[in-house]
C-alpha cells in the first residue's frame, strides 16, 4: 500500500496506464465496424457483399465525375432519403476529400445503420489511385 501512496510511484503508475491505453487504442478502434475504410477494403466490400457507394456531394459535383455505380444522395437531402437506403448491405460514403462524409456517417448511425463507412481520401483518393470515373 505504501507503494501506491508514494508520490513518485503514483506518477509512474499513471504514466504506465496512459501509455498502455495509447498503445491499445489503434487495435481497439480498428475492430469497430464503420469509420474510415481504405480503398482496397471498400472495393472488396462492394464486390463480395454487394455494398453500395453513396456519394454525398452536391448533384453538380456528382455529374462532373463520380465512382461508377455510385448513388448520389447529397448531404442536404440525406435525412429525407434514409428510408430508401439498404440497411442489410454495407454502405460506403464518398465525398470530395474524405472529411465531410463523417457527418453523414454519424447521421446514418443515429438512424440504425450499422454497416456504414466513409471512403478514406474520398473521391480525391479514388482518382489518385487511378480508379475509373463516370461522367454524366
Amino acid at each position: 500500500m505504501d507503494f501506491l501512496l508514494n508520490q513518485n510511484n503514483l506518477w509512474i503508475l499513471l504514466i504506465a496506464l496512459v501509455s498502455g491505453g495509447m498503445l491499445l487504442w489503434p487495435s481497439l478502434s480498428r475492430g469497430r465496424p464503420g469509420g474510415r475504410i481504405a480503398l482496397n477494403d471498400a472495393v472488396q466490400q462492394i464486390n463480395r457483399e454487394h455494398g453500395q457507394f453513396i456519394d454525398v456531394r452536391p448533384a453538380e459535383q456528382f455529374k462532373a465525375g463520380s465512382i461508377p455505380q455510385s448513388r448520389n444522395v447529397p448531404m442536404a437531402d440525406l435525412e429525407s432519403h434514409v428510408g430508401s437506403l439498404p440497411k442489410d448491405k454495407p454502405l460506403i460514403l464518398v465525398d470530395s476529400h474524405g472529411r465531410d462524409a463523417q457527418r453523414a456517417l454519424a447521421s446514418l448511425r443515429k438512424h440504425g445503420f450499422d454497416r456504414v463507412s466513409s471512403l478514406d481520401g474520398g473521391l480525391d483518393g479514388w482518382v489518385q489511385a487511378g480508379m475509373p470515373l463516370k461522367k454524366s
